[in-house]
This record gives structure tokens, C-alpha cells and sequence, in this order.
């Protein structure tokens, strides 16, 4: 187990060649068979990382090409705290307005909008594991000796919840991405889509995405609990691969009637 963000950039990172292999998932091993960017290994991994590589890049990764496509499917649902949708009801004002959708390079200037988009992403903390990798070569590690072929779990939970990066861990709190300046900052400990040469390849659309869909929703609807938002319980609850928002209701209020 890798805990800690030092301890998982010093691995994936420092020695990214060597804790490049992917181990088993026993529960999808079957279905998978070792087969995808995901589960292979060896020259048949890096075979399909370059072609993934290359066909997100022809398809636009993290440009302007695949913005449009982007804004015309905003149209999920995004758990969000009173307070919080509140300042990003009026970045969003100060910034979009109601008369275009918004774009890409608005993300720049609206800070308060991307810090929730970052911490429903780290208190979400979807995979607390990440997904296991195994040791290429016999390696030295910290002290340790890893033989070849051992399976390693970076918990990208220790990075996300470690109170040296984040002040209130537990709770559901943006300012842990924003500046005194009231800026967005950036934070080494905020791992989502993993480290070194197994991060996930669509880093740069899921982020667009994120920010393209939740800025559509909320530029266009309040969201509300038909219970007292003290009753509401947002922890996320393990479902056996990963974590997931609990089952709630909530309300789409238009923001344009009238």
C-alpha cells in the first residue's frame, strides 16, 4: 500500500517505469481478460496507451472542438451544498450572464466555480484506491525491496483526506482550493485521476466536462432538497469498487421564469 501523496509521487512519479504494471481487479478480471488501455500490460499496454493518446488528441482533448459537443449534452445532476451554489450563482452572473452558454476560457475567471468542481471531486473521492499497479522489475523502494511482479495500491484516499493539505478533511469545504486572495491554488495533494504513467488518460475532457456541465446547470437552475438541508446527508458510501452519493431528492428550479 502506498499511503501518503509523498510516498505516491515518489513511486509513480520517481520511479513511474517500474510501478507502470496494472494488477488484477478480481471482479472484472473475467469480463476484461487483461484486454483495454486499462488492464493490459507490457507491449500491448503501451501499444493502446499511445493509440488512446493519440486518438483523444485527434478527437480534441481539452480543446475547443469538443466544447460544443460538451455544452449541448449538459444536462446531468450535480450534488451541491446552499452556500456554496450561492457564490457560484453569482460568478456565474458576473461572469456568463444568461444569454450565452458558457465556454472554456471562462473557467480562468471564475475561480469559486472550479474550487466546488475540485472539492466534489476530492470529498467525492470516488476510487479511494486507485487502481492497483504491479512492480515491472525487481525495485528499491524507501528501504524496501519489491520483487517483480508484486501488486501495489496507491490510496489516493491518504492524499485526498491528508489535513497537512486539506484544514477540515472530512467535510465538504472549496476554500481548501482557494487563496487568501480568494484565487483558485493549486494543491499537490489533489490526485483524483491518479499520478505517473497509469493516470487516467481522459484527465483533460473529464475536466472539461466538469466544468462545462456544472456550469451549465447551475447557470440555468437553483437546486433544492424538498427536506431541511440539516437532514441531508452528502458523505459518499462505499459500493465495493469505489464510493457513490447516497440517494436523495432534489429539485430543479428554473432560474430564467419570469
Amino acid at each position: 500500500m502506498l499511503c501518503g501523496i509523498d510516498t505516491i509521487r515518489e513511486a509513480l512519479l520517481g520511479q513511474s517505469e517500474a510501478f507502470s504494471g496494472r494488477g488484477k481487479i478480481a471482479v472484472l478480471d473475467q469480463t476484461f481478460q487483461g484486454y483495454g488501455v486499462i488492464f493490459s500490460n507490457g507491449e500491448c499496454w503501451k501499444t493502446l496507451r499511445q493509440f488512446s493518446l493519440a486518438t483523444l488528441r485527434h478527437f480534441g482533448m481539452g480543446k475547443q472542438s469538443v466544447e460544443k459537443l460538451i455544452q449541448e449534452e449538459a444536462q446531468c445532476l450535480v450534488e451541491e451544498l446552499q452556500k456554496s451554489q450561492e457564490r457560484v450563482h453569482r460568478e456565474i452572473d458576473q461572469v456568463i450572464g444568461s444569454h450565452r452558454l458558457p465556454v472554456l476560457d471562462d473557467r480562468t475567471k471564475m475561480p469559486s466555480t472550479d474550487s466546488v468542481i475540485h472539492e466534489i471531486q476530492r470529498f467525492g473521492d470516488l476510487l479511494p484506491l486507485g487502481g492497483p499497479h504491479v512492480v515491472t522489475e525487481d525495485t528499491e523502494f524507501r528501504e524496501y525491496f519489491i520483487p517483480k511482479g508484486t501488486e501495489v495500491f496507491p490510496i489516493l484516499s491518504s492524499a485526498l483526506q491528508d489535513p497537512r493539505y486539506f484544514e477540515s478533511p472530512h467535510t465538504f469545504n472549496p476554500d481548501h482550493f482557494l487563496d487568501a486572495d480568494g484565487a483558485l491554488k493549486k494543491n499537490e495533494a489533489f490526485i483524483p485521476f491518479s499520478l505517473g504513467k497509469r493516470i487516467c488518460l481522459g484527465e483533460s475532457i473529464a475536466r472539461m466536462e466538469l466544468f462545462l456541465f456544472f456550469t451549465t446547470i447551475l447557470q440555468n437552475f437553483s437546486l433544492d432538497s424538498p427536506v431541511a438541508s440539516e437532514d441531508i446527508d452528502i458523505t459518499p458510501q462505499e459500493d465495493g469498487l469505489g464510493r457513490v452519493a447516497p440517494n436523495y431528492q432534489i429539485r430543479f428550479l428554473s432560474r430564467r421564469e419570469g
